[in-house]
């Protein structure tokens, strides 16, 4: 049965995330009536004495891609939740239950899986009744402003998976050329190269040789069209993206460096983080990939062109 508007503005906000899923939900987890009891609120009676405030969260995760193995290191865990919620209430004393929910809202969303937050908050003592705060939001960043002579206008530039048998087509060039036809900047993600690289047997050295492999694909691929300029960082990506370029990404500054990177080296999940991180207008995938389920980035199949004769 579909709730009605009234009933779903007073549910649960798992029961809202449900209600807001597209065609491909994502996994959630949630807290649900977590009282605890803080100082805040902007009158002088509520000043120095605690009240009871209850919350409910959902967190829409991004699915595991790999065996899980019953490691608790390997989700999001509820503990992060509570965490945040006790963080924030240890930092200062708060006026607003609304500053409370988007300081705990982007704490949770510096989780590397956390899509998505659904944060209610609720005063308990105040009188015969519940009062509250209900806020939604995504870890996907505020466009690129290209200046332009009629004011500022946000980019959504495409980014653009290669498989390695896509870089290697005789008509290569003309795949770009229509990419290029949507009229929007070219961000050129790639995977990781046909020939063998060292094998560490310990993770943290391995992933940083799959990123540097990466950027040996990506300098392969700038080889190939002149136009394939190799960028590392968000300030260079961004001036490219404001005046129209395209540009083919070196990945291993921006995952390394980044709070909330995606995890593991998976070059399409990668390309999928970048997109979001972007606010890009989709995501095109080249070759038999699978993409991660759950993206708010729209995610297409890249067309097959005949090869030059």
């Amino acid at each position: 049965m579909t709730m009605s508007d009234i009933e779903l503005a007073f549910a649960h906000p798992e029961d809202r995330s449900e209600a807001s899923a597209g065609a491909a939900p994502r996994d959630r987890i949630s807290l649900r009536d977590h009282v605890v009891e803080a100082d805040i609120g902007a009158f002088q009676k509520e000043r120095g004495h605690k009240q009871r405030l209850r919350f409910n969260v959902a967190v829409e995760v991004r699915p595991v891609t790999e065996p899980l193995e019953d490691d608790v290191d390997r989700i999001l865990s509820y503990d992060r939740i509570t965490e945040a919620i006790a963080a924030e209430l240890a930092a200062e004393r708060l006026n607003l239950l609304e500053t409370l929910a988007e300081r705990v809202a982007e704490r949770i969303l510096a989780e590397p899986a956390a899509m998505r937050a659904f944060i209610r908050i609720e005063k308990l003592d105040i009188g015969p009744y519940a009062l509250g705060v209900e806020i939604v939001r995504s870890r996907a960043e505020v466009p690129v402003q290209r200046v332009g002579a009629e004011g500022d206008e946000a980019v959504h530039p495409l980014v653009v998976y290669l498989d390695n048998a896509t870089i290697a087509a005789p008509d290569l060039s003309a795949r770009l050329d229509a990419l290029l036809t949507r009229g929007l900047p070219l961000i050129l993600t790639v995977g990781l190269p046909d020939f063998p690289r060292p094998a560490t047997g310990h993770k943290p050295t391995q992933r940083r040789i799959d990123l540097l492999a990466m950027e040996q694909n990506a300098w392969t691929l700038a080889a190939r069209d002149p136009r394939c300029v190799v960028v590392a960082t968000r300030t260079e990506i961004d001036w490219a993206i404001k005046r129209g370029q395209s540009v083919v990404w070196a990945p291993s500054k921006l995952v390394l460096d980044a709070v909330d990177g995606p995890q593991g080296t998976a070059p399409v999940t990668l390309a999928l983080w970048l997109a979001e991180m972007m606010s890009a207008t989709a995501l095109i995938v080249h070759g038999e990939v699978t993409v991660p389920a759950g993206s708010r980035v729209p995610v297409e199949k890249g067309q097959d062109f005949p090869l030059a004769k």
